[in-house]
């Protein structure tokens, strides 16, 4: 799990690595997206970089090295933000950290944007980078107000 130290948790990021027309995922072991194929990412360290704490934490959750590309989608509430990146894919090989996730695996977007155990985020913001190739952005219709409040979800046109 996240090591409380030195975490800024009302910062968030996630990458979007795609090769060879296949999108990195990972399944999530704990919370509400347990058992879901969700892109890698997670919580940023204090005075860490956006595009640092995106290359760390799929490095940290894959195995996998990323270079960070084009902010593609942003999403906000009263407690904190989440930022999304594409990221390129440098190197290593897709593996589960045996911790935050039970798997980490290469599936077929257009695949993936099917799936049921593919949560509705992430499938809208692989739709928004499939139909787009990551130009511009636009509201996308998110509800995740259950437990923090409103939501905004801002990705590619």
């Amino acid at each position: 799990m996240v090591n409380e130290e030195n975490t800024d948790w009302g910062k968030s990021v996630a990458g979007i690595v795609i090769k060879e027309s296949k999108v990195l995922l990972v399944r999530h072991t704990y919370g509400a997206g347990k058992g879901k194929l969700i892109i890698p990412g997670g919580y940023m360290k204090l005075n860490e970089t956006p595009t640092d704490a995106v290359k760390r934490e799929i490095l940290e959750e894959t195995g996998v090295t990323v270079e960070p590309l084009e902010v593609v989608g942003i999403r906000f509430n009263f407690k904190d933000w989440y930022v999304i990146f594409t990221a390129k894919y440098i190197g290593g090989e897709a593996q589960s950290d045996g911790d935050e996730n039970s798997e980490a695996v290469w599936i077929d977007i257009n695949e993936a944007v099917t799936r049921a155990d593919v949560p509705d985020l992430t499938q809208k913001l692989l739709i928004s980078v499939i139909d787009n190739n990551g130009k511009g952005f636009k509201d996308i219709p998110y509800d995740g107000s259950e437990k923090n409040g409103p939501f905004s979800l801002y990705g590619l046109k």
